[in-house]
């Protein structure tokens, strides 16, 4: 199926949702070369994905992953990657000041594929301990609000296809895919995308993927995140409603700030400009945190406007409580790993 599916694509055709299905079988399922999965991965980005074989493929992964049973709605907030901008973890920060207000967050994420430093890279060198089994992390969101789920863990049969992603080190389908598959059942998502072509495609995946509520974004200056320098363009699901829309930093009350500023480095790096935000820094690297923060809030409280959410998010680093929630999951990673062995 894999060698007829890379044929239509290099005739720059469609794959039907049944065939998009059926090959992500054959990849999950060990059955792949890896020339065949990195001419499939590769021939599918030049041509585009569609909605419809963005959907199959995520189905696929949802089904044959490990599940995390979550007794809370929780939201997801997470990038592609792969908008080789190399900026710091701006998800990964925004997501404890999202819990510290009280929105429960089951953040699903990775080491490094296409950029210095990944979700869980920086977790680990801020001193949490990443490997944990679902019932751990299950616990330990049920304690702080707040969980991170490597994706190792929970896809098990990416590791047919990890290898061809390293070897090929460019965005593929599976920059799109990762962020589809929330092990949590995330209800709520807010998703930065590396191509402003896939907002609108993805909200129709996520909205075909019963979530409730989302914003897809990409801003203008090439993130895939809500941007301090530029307009971002969103595409919102709220309850089956696709909407289409921009912002922009002023609509936050916030100052522009210059991309320059937004640049991370290895994990070491981004470890250290998380403990500078949370700590009380006033910086563009703040503001962004601060706008990706507030829209995350924004879909978790129905009852705050975009500018309540905006104070809500700066009131969580100013008082201290989003690093208090840093602390808290770090603990409780360590003390919750330890029982286990113990």
């Amino acid at each position: 199926m894999i060698n007829k599916a890379i044929n239509e694509l290099f005739l720059g055709n469609d794959l039907s949702k049944e065939t998009a299905g059926q090959v992500m079988n054959q990849m999950m399922e060990g059955e792949a070369t890896d020339s065949q999965m990195g001419a499939y991965l590769a021939a599918l980005r030049m041509k585009g994905e569609t909605i419809d074989e963005i959907t199959a493929s995520a189905e696929v992964m949802r089904d044959k992953g490990l599940k995390l049973s979550a007794k809370k709605d929780v939201l997801d907030i997470v990038g592609t990657g792969g908008d080789e901008l190399n900026s710091f973890n701006i998800s990964t920060i925004s997501a404890f000041v999202v819990a510290a207000a009280g929105v429960a967050v089951a953040k699903h994420g990775n080491r490094s594929v296409s950029s210095k430093c990944g979700s869980a890279d920086v977790l680990e060198a801020l001193g949490a301990n990443i490997f944990l089994t679902a019932d751990q992390s299950a616990q330990i969101l049920e304690e702080t609000d707040f969980c991170f789920m490597i994706a190792q863990t929970y896809h098990s049969a990416m590791k047919h296809v990890a290898p061809v992603r390293k070897q090929l080190g460019a965005r593929t389908m599976f920059n799109i895919l990762g962020p589809l598959a929330n092990p949590a059942g995330a209800t709520k998502q807010l998703l930065g995308v590396y191509d402003e072509k896939l907002v609108e495609p993805l909200a129709q995946v996520l909205n075909q993927l019963n979530v409730k509520r989302a914003m897809v974004v990409h801003g203008h200056d090439g993130l895939d995140e809500i941007t301090i320098t530029d307009t971002t363009t969103i595409c919102e699901v709220n309850d089956g409603k696709v909407t289409s829309y921009f912002i922009t930093p002023e609509q936050f009350g916030l100052e522009r700030g210059q991309l320059s500023e937004l640049i991370g480095g290895d994990p070491e790096e981004n470890a250290q400009i998380a403990l500078d935000i949370l700590n009380g820094e006033q910086s563009a690297r703040r503001n962004i945190v601060v706008m990706n923060a507030a829209c995350c809030l924004y879909m978790g409280k129905d009852e705050l406007s975009l500018r309540d959410c905006v104070r809500l998010a700066e009131e969580m680093l100013d008082s201290g409580k989003a690093k208090a929630k840093l602390d808290e999951f770090i603990a409780a990673t360590k003390r919750i790993g330890q029982e286990v062995i113990a």
